[in-house]
C-alpha cells in the first residue's frame, strides 16, 4: 500500500486487510467546482426570491384567513391557514439553510 500524507495505517494480526483512517485536518474544498462564485451568487439570488415570495404569501394568506373567517367561510379559512403555515415553513427553511450549512461545516472537522 502506498504511503499517503495525512493517512495512518492500522494493521492487526487478526485482520487480513489493513485499515486506513484519515487524520484530522481534512476540510472540504469549497473552490473545487469551476464557477463556484457564480453558483454562490445564483443560490443567493434564489434564496432571496424564495424569501420575498414566502413573505408575500404570508401576507396574502393571513388576509384571506381573516376575511374568510369574518364572513363565515370556514372551508376557505382553513385553506388560507394551510397556505400561511406552508409559507411560514418555506421562510423558516430558507432562512435556516445557511445556518445549517455553516453549522455542519463547523462541526465536520471535529468528528
Amino acid at each position: 500500500m502506498a504511503h499517503l500524507t495525512g493517512v495512518s495505517d492500522l494493521s492487526s494480526i487478526h485482520a487480513p486487510l489493513s485499515v486506513s483512517i484519515a487524520a484530522t485536518g481534512v476540510y472540504p474544498n469549497l473552490n473545487g467546482v469551476a464557477g463556484a462564485g457564480q453558483l454562490e451568487s445564483v443560490i443567493g439570488a434564489l434564496m432571496s426570491i424564495v424569501l420575498v415570495v414566502a413573505v408575500l404569501m404570508i401576507v396574502v394568506c393571513a388576509a384571506a384567513w381573516a376575511i374568510c373567517s369574518s364572513n363565515g367561510n370556514y372551508h376557505a379559512a382553513g385553506k388560507a391557514r394551510t397556505g400561511l403555515l406552508v409559507a411560514l415553513g418555506a421562510a423558516v427553511l430558507d432562512g435556516a439553510g445557511i445556518a445549517w450549512i455553516n453549522f455542519l461545516l463547523h462541526i465536520g472537522p471535529t468528528l
